[in-house]
């Protein structure tokens, strides 16, 4: 059974949930459970983005091997355009 959650909406928000509820037919209720849900999956997605990133972090300090961004760039041009392009090779910083 789902969880019952009081919030408070300025009446400006208000009205302006209860214009989009009737121009899309939905109920306002449905219009935030939506946005309460992007707004978690998004949440969670910047979790998991800077997680990577630290992880990526320490291991460039525990192996210190980078890549340089001009071969980057233009492997992920390859990448674009053919199948499976050779991978840049990393450098020692």
């Amino acid at each position: 059974m789902a969880a019952t959650t009081t919030i408070r909406l300025p009446p400006e928000l208000q009205a302006r949930l209860g214009v989009l509820a009737r121009q899309t037919g939905r109920s306002a209720h449905s219009l935030i459970i939506e946005a309460v849900e992007r707004h978690a999956d998004h949440e969670e997605q910047m979790q998991n983005l800077v997680k990577e990133a630290l992880a990526a972090d320490a291991d460039i300090e525990k192996t210190g091997e980078v890549y340089k961004a001009e071969e980057v760039h233009a492997w992920m041009q390859r990448l674009a355009a053919e199948d499976a392009p050779a991978r840049p090779k990393p450098c020692r910083r």
